[in-house]
C-alpha cells in the first residue's frame, strides 16, 4: 500500500535551483582532464552547501544540477553562498580557464514523479538559469516577493522576460553581491533590462585550417576578413569588427556564451582543409540564443587561383547568408506578440523571397505597408514595396502593370535622395527601367549598384535580361552565368533560367528554350507567367498537350492572366528584335490556349 503510494504523481509547492556550467564545451577542450577533476571538486563543495541549506539534490545531467528546497529563502542563500565559495576557488586562475557556473531560481508548482520533478515551475527555473550571467543568479518575480527583506540580498529588475517554450513573460531579477551583478547596459544595479541582441547582428569566427598546412592560414584568414566586411554590406546589418573576432582564433568556443559576450544573435564558424589539389570549405550558421544549427553548406573545388577562390567562396556565402538571415528573422518575428516596423519587414522580406505569384507579392507588400504605417521613415520597408511594384509590373502579374512601375519608380527615387547609395534601390530602380523601354539606363542602374556591392548576384541577372530586352540575347547567358557563380542557390535562380530561355527563344533556339524554361520551374514553380512562356515555346515545337498543361498550372498561379495583359503591358522594349520575338511569344500563347482576355 506504502510503495503504490510513493509512485503516485503528485503536487508541491518548491523552490527549484537550476545550474550549469558557463562554456563548459570550450573548457573541455582545453583541458578535458583538467575539467572534469575541477567539476568533481566543485559538485562536492556545492553538494555539502545543498544538504547544509536543507535541499536536495534532484538529478545531475553532464555539467547542469537540478535542486529542490523546500524553503526559497534557504535556496537563494545557498546560491549566493555557492557562488561566492566558487568565486574564491577561481582567484589566480586565468579568466579563460575559470569554471563559473549559472543559475535560475523559481518559486512554483511542481509534479512529483517518484524522485523527479516535471513542469512549468521547473522549466522557469532552466530558462532563468540561461539568461544568467556566468558567475551570476537570476530569479524569478515569486521567489523575489517572498525573499524582499529577508536575506541581506540586492536584486537588478530586469524586466519581463520572454523564455523560450514558456507561453508567458517572466519578470526576473539578477542578484548583486560582490561580483555578482548583472551585465546591464550601463553597469548599474537598477539598470531595468539586459540589451537585447540586435536584428542581424553576427560574427564571423575565424575559420579553422584544419589541414595542418601553416601556409593554408592566410588563406582561411582572408576568408574571415573578406566575409566579415561583404556581410557588412547587407542593409540593416551587425557584424562584429574582425579584430574582435580574431581574439576567438584556435579556441574551443561555447556559441552561446559568445552570443551573451558580444550581444549578438548569429555566429558563423567555418573551416578549410587543402587535400592534394582539392580544397573543402565548410561552414555553418548558428543561432547564438539557442546553440541550434540554422544552416550548413560546404564548398569542394579543385585549387587553381587562390584568391579567385576566396572572392567565389565569400560571394556565394555572402548571397546564401543574407537570404538565411531574413528568413531566420521572419521566423523570430513570427513569434513575436508586439512585432515592430523591422519584423513586419523581414516578414515582408521573406514572402519575397518565396517566389514571383501574386499571392506571394499581396503577402509581402501587406507586411512592408504595415511596416511604413509603424514607421514611415523604415527606409528598407519603402524599398520593399517598390521591389514587389517593380516586380509586379516586370512580370505581369497584374492588368494595372505600368502603374505599378511608376508607383515603384517614385518610391525608389524618393529613397535614393534619402539614401544615394543604397544598392538595392539602385537595382529595383534599373529593373523598372527596363520595363519601359529603357534598358540601357536600367543597365547602368545594375552596374552602379554592382559597383556599391560586388555581391549583388541578381544585378548580373538583371543586367542579362536587360541584354534580352536591347534584342541581344546572345549576350544574355553569360551574364546570368555571373550570376550563378556568386549565387548558385540564390531565390532568384528560377527566374534567371527562364530569362535564359526567353533569350534562345529570341535567338529562335525553342528546344534550348524549352529545357531552361523548365530547369528554371524546377527550382521554383512559383513564377506563374514562366509557365506561359513555356506554353509559347512548346507549341512552337509541336508539342500542344504539354503546352496546354503548362497554361493550366501558370492559371492555376495566376488565373486572371491573359494575352490582352500582355499586350497592353508589355511595353519593354521598341528594339525590333525584341518585338519580332514577341510576336513569335503571341502566336505560341494562341496555339496553347492562354485566354486571350
Amino acid at each position: 500500500m506504502v510503495q503504490e503510494q510513493s509512485s503516485r504523481v503528485g503536487r508541491r509547492l518548491s523552490a527549484i535551483l537550476a545550474a550549469d556550467v558557463a562554456g563548459y564545451s570550450r573548457l573541455m577542450g582545453l583541458d578535458e582532464v583538467g575539467t572534469a577533476r575541477l567539476l568533481r571538486e566543485h559538485r562536492a563543495i556545492a553538494d555539502a552547501m545543498v544538504a547544509k541549506h536543507g535541499g536536495r539534490i534532484v538529478k545531475t545531467t553532464g555539467d547542469g544540477v537540478l535542486l529542490e528546497f523546500p524553503s526559497v529563502v534557504d535556496a537563494v542563500e545557498c546560491a549566493v553562498a555557492v557562488q561566492s565559495v566558487i568565486a574564491g576557488r577561481n582567484d589566480g586562475i586565468p579568466q579563460d580557464r575559470r569554471m563559473l557556473f549559472r543559475m535560475g531560481i523559481n518559486l512554483g508548482d511542481i509534479l512529483i514523479e517518484g524522485d523527479d520533478i516535471l513542469g512549468d515551475g521547473v522549466n522557469i527555473a532552466a530558462r532563468l538559469e540561461g539568461i544568467a550571467e556566468p558567475g551570476g543568479i537570476c530569479v524569478s518575480s515569486s521567489v523575489y516577493d517572498q525573499v524582499r527583506g529577508k536575506v541581506s540580498i540586492e536584486f537588478a529588475d530586469l524586466g519581463e522576460q520572454s523564455l523560450k517554450n514558456i507561453g508567458r513573460p517572466v519578470r526576473a531579477y539578477a542578484v548583486v553581491r560582490d561580483g555578482l551583478r548583472p551585465n546591464t547596459r550601463d553597469g548599474a544595479a537598477d539598470a531595468k533590462s539586459t540589451p537585447s541582441a540586435p536584428r542581424l547582428s553576427i560574427v564571423v569566427l575565424p575559420f579553422a585550417n584544419i589541414g595542418g598546412d601553416p601556409e593554408q592560414d592566410y588563406f582561411v584568414d582572408g576568408v574571415t576578413e573578406s566575409l566579415t566586411t561583404d556581410l557588412s554590406r547587407i542593409s540593416g546589418a551587425l557584424v562584429i569588427a574582425r579584430n574582435t573576432a580574431f581574439t576567438f582564433k584556435g579556441k574551443a568556443v561555447d556559441v552561446k556564451q559568445i552570443g551573451r559576450e558580444l550581444n549578438i544573435r548569429y555566429v558563423l564558424e567555418g573551416s578549410a582543409q587543402r587535400s592534394g589539389n582539392r580544397l573543402r570549405v565548410n561552414v555553418q550558421l548558428i543561432d547564438a540564443e539557442t546553440g541550434s544549427h540554422l544552416w550548413a553548406e560546404r564548398f569542394d573545388k579543385p585549387v587553381v587561383d587562390l584568391f579567385d577562390m576566396q572572392d567565389e567562396i565569400v560571394s556565394r556565402l555572402a548571397n546564401t547568408l543574407d537570404a538565411q538571415l531574413i528568413a531566420a528573422e521572419a521566423r523570430r518575428a513570427e513569434r513575436s506578440a508586439h512585432p515592430n516596423s523591422m519584423d513586419l519587414y523581414f516578414r515582408g522580406k521573406d514572402w519575397w523571397n518565396k517566389g514571383l505569384t501574386p499571392e506571394y507579392m499581396v503577402q509581402a507588400r501587406g507586411f512592408f505597408e504595415q511596416a511604413m504605417a509603424l514607421d514611415p521613415e523604415n527606409i528598407e520597408a519603402m524599398v520593399g514595396v517598390a521591389m514587389v511594384d517593380a516586380s509586379v509590373g516586370a512580370a505581369l502579374l497584374t492588368d494595372d502593370g505600368q502603374a505599378r512601375n511608376a508607383a515603384a519608380e517614385a518610391t525608389l527615387t524618393k529613397v535614393l535622395s534619402l539614401a544615394p547609395n543604397h544598392a538595392c534601390a539602385h537595382l529595383f530602380l534599373g529593373l523598372v527601367q527596363m520595363s519601359t523601354r529603357r534598358a540601357a539606363q536600367g543597365i547602368a542602374e545594375c552596374e552602379q549598384a554592382l559597383a556599391l556591392d560586388r555581391n549583388l548576384a541578381i544585378a548580373h541577372g538583371f543586367i542579362g535580361y536587360g541584354k534580352f530586352l536591347l534584342g541581344r540575347g546572345a549576350e544574355t547567358e553569360p551574364h546570368i552565368n555571373e550570376a550563378f557563380r556568386l549565387s548558385p542557390r540564390d531565390s532568384f535562380a528560377n527566374r534567371w533560367m527562364v530569362w535564359v530561355g526567353l533569350a534562345k527563344a529570341q535567338l529562335n533556339d525553342d528546344t534550348e528554350a524549352v529545357a531552361w524554361m523548365r530547369r528554371g520551374l524546377e527550382v521554383n514553380r512559383n513564377f506563374s507567367v514562366a509557365y506561359f512562356v513555356l506554353a509559347a515555346a512548346l507549341a512552337r515545337l509541336g508539342a500542344l498537350d504539354e503546352a496546354r498543361a503548362a497554361v493550366q498550372a501558370g492559371l492555376a498561379l495566376d488565373p486572371g492572366f491573359t494575352i490582352r495583359r500582355l499586350v497592353a503591358g508589355n511595353a519593354w522594349s521598341d528594339n525590333p528584335t525584341f518585338l519580332a520575338g514577341r510576336e513569335r511569344t503571341f502566336m505560341g500563347m494562341r496555339m496553347a490556349g492562354v485566354p486571350e482576355g
